[in-house]
């Protein structure tokens, strides 16, 4: 029985195109204000100046970031999947855990733990009687060392996918690799891994992607990058042109890149068999399972438990001074821009999707698609996006409250929340639309025709069949969208109100000044909210590999 073709509502239809025509504006309002500037002057003074660092920089940044989660995600993901060794069931969920911790939050504890004045270099000194002149010692605040702070946080997109990709993969296809005289690292390289190449590609796309986004972390370290560009010439310089220019560039890297991730698979097929069994685990022995537990616990402690020990001592040892209210001023502020943010997201998740599923038009069925897009989008470019047009409308608006009442008024959508909330939208509505659209795919039509041979109309339907149904996928999309954007910093920081404070921007004005002490309180609320939507990944993973075993 095939099922039937749901009516069309043109009430959906239209606000489920306004929603998404709203969210998309921000990423066009960038090139058309490259363009619209017709400013060469600005263009040639970058290009002379500080363009080649900007790309150099994002390049080699890029470079390094790809090769160190390819690496660390893979060969973990590897190891979990394939071998048994000691402290396998714990490094199975641990290994998520730096997810949790801002790249930009690392950098601060790491720059306290290995400065001159810090406890390593201090220790050093005490114990071998040296002096600055008696030894050499790495600068963390370099290229290399942001490159290092995005490995440990960013290199779990890689391990997760890829250690899922390596448990589906067919036993009888790694088996008969073992019967043609493939021994584990030959059948890892020429089998395993091609298999697992979509996940793993995936996984460094979206690490790449956070890289370009960064703001926090560059900023600190000087690693003049197009984020940090972004924001000089937005605000340090008043550059209005020169920002939507910086922007338009990065906006061209990242499609770049998404355009290479595709490319690169273009013509592959990757079949999967529905039932399979348990690839025989191999027992490691010896050194060898002392090595496979090194590698497994080195990125943990330096992606999680180092940072987190520090921010602990930080705030409960030498944060004393720090003021209670004040700190609550900025949980309530942060929670509240992350709920309003989250609700909306899941709604127009909601929206965008029952509208594509209410109808065959291929407009309504890609409208999600082009709405998440925005996720790749930086932070940065997304609120040089949103400024664009919307101090344009404010403008507009004054004039228009000016001719009705004679009287001005402030700024009415750029002095509140309302841009701020907006440029959490255009950058994290994807997360909320793969969260709810996952859920979606499970309610076959064959309920909507059960349900309304039942009487039910088809509001009632959504609200007393798919509803509960969606619920799980909604509040894991709230959730996710909730953390993400606790931990946003360059919109927040660029589009915030006046006097109007974060955890994650208070985190970074603190570091900035030096005062790592007082910024490890916020630091620290933020990498506790991270830890909540691990724990339900986690629990989806292992939810899923049980499911697996037949």
């Amino acid at each position: 029985m095939t099922s039937p073709k749901l009516a069309a509502r043109p009430l959906l239809t239209l606000l489920a195109i306004t929603v998404a025509v709203i969210l998309v504006v921000p990423v066009f309002s960038v090139f058309f204000g490259a363009l619209q500037s017709n400013n060469s002057e600005t263009l040639l003074h970058l290009a002379n100046t500080v363009l080649p660092e900007y790309i150099s920089n994002t390049l080699w940044l890029c470079i390094m970031v790809g090769v160190g989660v390819l690496f660390g995600g893979v060969s973990t993901a590897w190891l979990i999947s394939a071998y048994q060794f000691p402290g396998k069931r714990f490094f199975e969920w641990a290994l998520i855990l730096p997810l949790a911790m801002p790249a930009y939050v690392l950098a601060y504890m790491y720059t306290d733990l290995l400065q001159y004045v810090g406890p390593v270099q201090s220790a050093l000194r005490a114990w071998f009687s040296w002096t600055k002149e008696d030894y050499w010692f790495p600068d963390v605040r370099s290229l290399s060392g942001a490159a290092l702070m995005f490995i440990f946080v960013l290199y779990p997109y890689v391990y997760v996918l890829a250690r899922t990709a390596f448990l589906e993969r067919a036993a009888s296809m790694v088996e008969a690799s073992r019967s043609l005289g493939f021994g584990s690292w030959s059948g890892f390289y020429r089998v395993s891994l091609p298999l697992a190449r979509p996940a793993v590609v995936a996984g460094v796309a979206l690490a790449l992607m956070e890289t370009l986004a960064d703001f926090g972390t560059v900023s600190y370290f000087g690693v003049n990058t197009f984020t940090t560009g972004i924001y000089r010439a937005w605000f340090a310089l008043g550059d209005k042109p020169a920002a939507a220019q910086l922007a338009s560039m990065l906006l061209m890297f990242v499609i770049t890149l998404l355009t290479l991730e595709q490319y690169s698979r273009r013509n592959m097929r990757y079949h999967q068999q529905h039932t399979q069994r348990h690839v025989a685990e191999q027992k490691l022995n010896g050194w060898r399972a002392l090595a496979a537990t090194g590698l497994c616990a080195l990125p943990i402690m330096l992606g999680f438990f180092i940072p987190i020990a520090r921010l602990l001592w930080l705030g409960w040892v030498e944060g004393e001074q720090q003021s209670i209210e004040r700190t609550l001023v900025l949980i309530r502020n942060s929670f509240t821009l992350a709920l309003i943010a989250a609700a909306l997201a899941v709604c127009v998740a909601v929206v965008l999707l029952y509208a594509a599923r209410s109808t065959r038009s291929r407009l309504m069925v890609q409208l999600p698609r082009l709405v998440g897009l925005g996720y790749a989008v930086p932070g940065s470019v997304i609120a040089v996006g949103i400024l664009i047009p919307i101090i344009t409308l404010d403008h507009w608006l004054i004039e228009l409250w000016k001719m009705i009442s004679g009287h001005t008024v402030g700024l009415l959508l750029t002095g509140g929340i309302f841009a701020l909330v907006y440029a959490y939208l255009v950058r994290f509505s994807a997360i909320a639309l793969q969260a709810v659209g996952s859920s979606l795919s499970r309610i076959t039509h064959n309920m909507d025709s059960a349900a309304m041979s039942l009487g039910l109309g088809r509001w009632q339907t959504l609200r007393r069949v798919h509803f509960p149904l969606l619920r799980r996928g909604m509040l894991t999309a709230g959730l996710l969208v909730f953390v993400d954007v606790m931990k946003e910093l360059p919109a927040t920081l660029v589009m915030r109100p006046f006097n109007f404070d974060t955890l994650a921007t208070q985190t970074y004005i603190l570091a900035a000044d030096e005062r790592l002490a007082e910024a490890s309180i916020a630091a620290l609320a933020i990498v506790c909210v991270g830890l909540l939507p691990l724990i339900v990944l986690s629990r989806q993973i292992s939810r899923k590999e049980s499911g697996s075993v037949c």
